[in-house]
């Protein structure tokens, strides 16, 4: 059983989220607690596999909890957020939460049933990250552009893929990059409306610009695009250059966006001129896309165990043989520069 502290000022948040949590037979709540201070107190006597956390509240708020557990008992850690908070997010995510649900407004919102299923995949998810994130040996350096000639033939696209633990990942490597001559489109695991604070947040933390993905938009050397939460994003070719086409989500989806989808779509037009990263995440989305990319001769990069908050996705990429490289995230930068510096 994976054993869950609910921690939220709300007495009615405490006791709607404990219910949704006991129904999966996988999880128990053992106790919950309405601020900060309690929660420390109980975490310590407890000590739960999973803690549920309420970012906003009075006295010892939910980042002064997360300090303390990273700190002292870096424990696995599940925001769940009103949305009105999406920017706290995203702090919260940078001190060590692995995972976000989305908290409805109003006590008789028809989302509820979409945030207990959120909820519970995260929890499960939760339990199997490992934490803290290994801090990287050496510091990363100031991003440099490519030394030397690019080759014509060289690569024309870049991918990345992620799911838990994916947001500061992705900064993280983005911000060490140098404006790029080629694009870069994300698939990270994302609801709607956090996709585009997403973008901001990364916009304002690289050299080059980072914006939400638009339907029909083309591709442009220099810019990284984000799949917005709640539809697919794939690759199409119209009038020989490279498009961003969204595609809506349907009931039978695991995730949207899909980091299959966006991976299997490029593998179609760029073969050998396509690289692909598969980062952290629970489950198997983009090992598929990840080995299609490989057998059309593009370049493949896992997220190692050393890094990776869970090494599910670039796990079962590595199992498949479609992984070229298997690399530590503080790694990926320099190994992007260097395919795009190699000659054919």
């Amino acid at each position: 059983m994976i054993r869950v502290m609910v921690v939220d000022d709300s007495a009615y948040s405490r006791v709607a989220i404990s219910k949704m949590l006991d129904q999966h037979p996988e999880i128990t709540v053992t106790t919950t607690a309405s601020s900060g201070e309690e929660a420390i107190r109980k975490i310590l006597r407890e000590r739960p596999d999973v803690v549920t956390l309420d970012l906003e509240m009075s006295g010892m708020d939910g980042f002064s909890v997360l300090r303390w557990l990273e700190a002292n008992l870096p424990t696995p850690v599940v925001v769940v957020s009103s949305q009105n908070t999406e920017k706290n997010v995203f702090k919260a995510l940078e001190m060590g939460a692995v995972e976000f649900v989305a908290k409805p407004t109003g006590k008789a919102s028809p989302l509820l049933g979409q945030m207990e299923q959120a909820l519970i995949v995260k929890v499960l998810s939760a339990s199997k990250a490992r934490v803290p994130t290994p801090v990287p040996p050496e510091i990363i350096p100031e991003p440099s552009p490519p030394q030397g000639p690019l080759h014509p033939a060289g690569p024309a696209l870049i991918l990345i893929g992620a799911s838990t633990g994916g947001p500061p990942t992705i900064q993280k490597i983005l911000s060490a990059l140098p404006p790029l001559p080629v694009p870069i489109v994300v698939a990270q695991h994302m609801p709607p409306v956090f996709t585009s604070l997403f973008a901001e947040r990364l916009n304002k933390a690289t050299l080059f610009p980072v914006l939400e993905a638009r339907d029909g938009e083309p591709l442009e050397p220099g810019k990284a695009y984000i799949a917005p939460g709640g539809r697919h994003a794939v690759i199409q070719i119209q009038d020989q250059a490279a498009h961003l086409r969204l595609i809506p989500k349907i009931e039978s989806d695991l995730h949207c966006p899909s980091v299959n989808q966006l991976f299997n779509s490029a593998a179609r037009h760029f073969h050998e001129r396509l690289v692909a990263v598969l980062l952290t995440g629970m489950g198997d989305d983009g090992a598929e896309g990840l080995l299609n990319i490989h057998r059309a001769g593009g370049r493949c990069i896992a997220e190692s165990m050393e890094s990776a908050v869970i090494f599910g996705m670039p796990g079962e990429a590595v199992r498949l043989g479609a992984a070229d490289q298997i690399l530590p995230s503080w790694q990926i930068p320099g190994a992007l520069l260097h395919l795009l510096q190699k000659k054919a």
